[in-house]
């Protein structure tokens, strides 16, 4: 079988799929237009977001078998056509869940600490204590809203605290040692902290808006690893001036390119300045699962799976 890697990834991938009898081509620069002239010759790609895989990039790939994304994620595949050519998926959110367990953790108590502005001051000279002083936090709901790989790990980070875990998700019956499940009203009633950890459907985009957030009953932070198009930035800003949302960690943005390696090259909004400019906001640029340890084992994950599947 001739695999075709669209993104550069853990090298381990190619060499464990050679040693499997795969013969593995790379192209990681010509556009989509001229991968869509060769693809079908290929009986499997990997990616990770560089391009979309729809219907016409599908048919035209008239020997594949596999699609191999090198992440959790699948919103850059057109699933149900590709089902319905007999294309298996086979993502990897297993193998940076620990990553994003961990970053979701260390944003939330950097912000609990004022380390974003603490950190500003002091190098500036500004010597501020009483003005940085934090909160702990034991004693706080933390409420997850998507109870998959990375909704799970987070929670598991948080067995250390003495907090009380809830989530709310679609599939029902997935409650564990690390979570109760709840329904979405009583998540915001309850929750101190929401936590998303959800993928890009129809349902998630613009799911956090003005409306959704007044629901809580009371003023909570906010992190978002999961998806940028899941929160409308606009109202996320004017909950924060109003301090319904006390602070917001964010990986992902609205504004993102679909590949997510840049942000989109038009002016970005005032919405954006404002949180590049706010104390109480801490933003990286989609990185929450991008470890040196999660480049391996996504990889690692992704031969597993094929290798199960097709050898």
């Amino acid at each position: 079988m001739k695999v075709l890697h669209l993104d550069t990834n853990h090298p381990l991938l190619i060499r464990q799929l050679s040693e499997l009898g795969f013969e593995n081509h790379e192209d990681y620069t010509s556009p989509k237009e001229l991968i869509e002239e060769k693809i079908h010759e290929y009986s499997g790609i990997v990616i990770r977001s560089r391009f979309s895989v729809d219907s016409s990039f599908l048919d035209k790939a008239s020997q594949l078998k596999f699609i191999g994304r090198v992440g959790a994620g699948l919103e850059n595949i057109d699933c149900e056509y590709a089902k319905k050519k007999g294309v298996a998926l086979i993502a990897a959110p297993e193998g940076n869940r620990n990553a994003v367990g961990e970053h979701a953790l260390g944003m939330l108590l950097s912000l609990f600490n004022k380390l974003n502005k603490a950190n500003k001051e002091v190098r500036k000279g500004i010597w501020l204590r009483e003005e940085n002083r934090g909160v702990e936090l034991d004693g706080k709901t933390i409420g997850i809203i998507g109870y998959g790989n990375m909704g799970k790990a987070f929670a598991k980070k948080l067995r250390g605290f003495e907090v009380d875990v809830i989530f709310y998700d679609l599939l029902e019956g997935i409650q564990d040692e690390n979570a109760q499940q709840v329904s979405l009203k009583e998540l915001q009633k309850r929750a101190d902290v929401l936590s998303l950890h959800t993928p890009q459907t129809p349902l998630t985009i613009e799911m956090v808006n003005q409306r959704f957030i007044n629901a809580f009953e009371k003023p909570f932070w906010l992190i978002n690893t999961a998806r940028g198009k899941s929160l409308v930035t606009k109202d996320l800003v004017n909950a924060l001036k109003s301090r319904k949302i006390l602070g917001a960690g964010l990986d992902v943005l609205e504004y993102e390119k679909a590949s997510f390696e840049n942000l989109f090259t038009n002016s970005l909004p005032e919405e954006f300045l404002y949180l590049t400019q706010a104390d109480n906001v801490i933003l990286s640029p989609h990185v929450a699962g991008w470890t040196i340890e999660s480049k391996e084992k996504l990889a690692q994950t992704i031969v597993n799976k094929i290798k199960a599947k097709f050898c």
